[in-house]
């Protein structure tokens, strides 16, 4: 059979999906993506066995429907360099024989039988359904996904943890020692209902979804989540297991309270973690009479750094340790000119949420404090 496509439109394509992929995988299979033919319409798969990810395209033209798998990396790298341009692509489906031709030239690679290739994950059963915005859930995702943890001794706060609730959807991330938990009041549930996302979805859905309100549909059961777009559907498996209460970790009623501008925050931090414990990064922050003093010492080295960034704060006087490189991370992945500082005392969590938030959101970071020396 014969057809023809854009080489970029198909590049490109195969370079958002090619993340799920594997280096290694068990089923040699799983090295290719998946072609399907039908009418003027192309659909290509890319799987890992815990995810697929389908995304489909229009062909210029079309002999007839057909099924068919090329190595990723074959088809990729016989694409990188050729220019926008219709390229076509004869498939003898007996021998597996595949010639490309485009306008300057050709290339002939073989591809593999369609038959072995793994069917994608179907939901069934209790299947749960909710229109999203996009933003919206990009949006949750990136704001949770770096606070995960990264080791496997507990599984669940491996992934981001979905929760619909009636008043809002919330996106919980932790890894123990520190927590995201970013509210957005678009989306709401009759029922509390959840699932844990792993990483490696979260994060290709991630770099998918656009930054606009136009609406994906995410459906999930036990087992699986489904994330359907215009372009592409993406089909996990989900974490299995309990998430911890999120709630009750964070600490109400905080009196101290300081308001800082967020960039001279981290500037000040990023210096007094050079001169910080190696080990630890512990970093001592002491609130006074609208500043904060931020201080640093390796004993080891007989290194030490302080410096002071004027804030608003008129409680009583009070030190706190962080571990420094925590702080920085969720610093860094808060979208907002300055920040608030929530705390009740040393041994108590601090709160830190963004002075600005957009309509209908509501995002608040956590960390667990270090025990100070003196």
């Amino acid at each position: 059979m014969k057809l023809k496509v854009s080489s970029a439109t198909l590049f490109n394509r195969l370079t958002s999906i090619s993340r799920v992929l594997n280096s290694k995988n068990s089923l040699p299979i799983l090295d290719c993506f998946l072609f399907e033919v039908e009418g003027t319409r192309m659909s290509v798969t890319a799987s890992d066995s815990e995810i697929s990810l389908i995304t489909s395209l229009d062909l210029i033209e079309a002999e007839h429907d057909a099924r068919f798998c090329i190595k990723a990396k074959t088809i990729q790298d016989s694409l990188k360099e050729i220019s926008d341009q219709p390229i076509t692509l004869n498939v003898n489906l007996d021998t597996m024989e595949i010639h490309g031709q485009y306008m300057n030239g050709s290339f002939n690679i073989v591809g593999d039988r369609a038959d072995e290739y793994p069917r994608p994950h179907e939901l069934d059963g209790n299947v749960s359904t909710y229109q999203i915005p996009q933003n919206v859930l990009q949006g949750g995702i990136t704001n949770s996904l770096f606070a995960t943890a990264d080791d496997e001794i507990r599984p669940v706060m491996t992934g981001i943890y979905f929760d619909f609730t009636p008043e809002c959807m919330i996106f919980v991330g932790t890894d123990g020692r520190k927590l995201v938990r970013a509210k957005n009041a678009k989306v709401h549930s009759e029922q509390q209902i959840g699932f844990i996302m792993p990483k490696k979805p979260a994060n290709i859905l991630k770099s998918l979804l656009a930054k606009s309100d136009d609406p994906v549909t995410l459906a999930f059961n036990d087992t699986l989540a489904q994330v359907q777009a215009v372009d592409f559907t993406l089909t996990c498996r989900l974490i299995d297991g309990r998430y911890p209460n999120y709630n009750s970790v964070i600490p109400q009623n905080n009196p101290y309270k300081a308001t800082i501008e967020r960039t001279a925050l981290v500037s000040a931090l990023r210096r007094v973690i050079i001169f910080s414990s190696q080990s630890s990064s512990l970093v001592k922050l002491t609130f006074s009479n609208n500043k904060v003093v931020l201080s640093g010492q390796d004993i080891d080295y007989s290194t030490s750094a302080e410096e002071t960034v004027a804030c608003e704060y008129d409680a009583p006087d009070m030190s706190i340790g962080f571990k420094g490189t925590l702080l920085l991370d969720i610093l860094n992945n808060l979208n907002s000119t300055s920040v608030v500082l929530e705390l009740a005392d040393p041994g108590r969590a601090g709160l830190i949420t963004p002075v600005e938030q957009q309509p209908d959101e509501d995002v608040l970071m956590l960390l667990m404090p270090m025990m100070l020396n003196d």
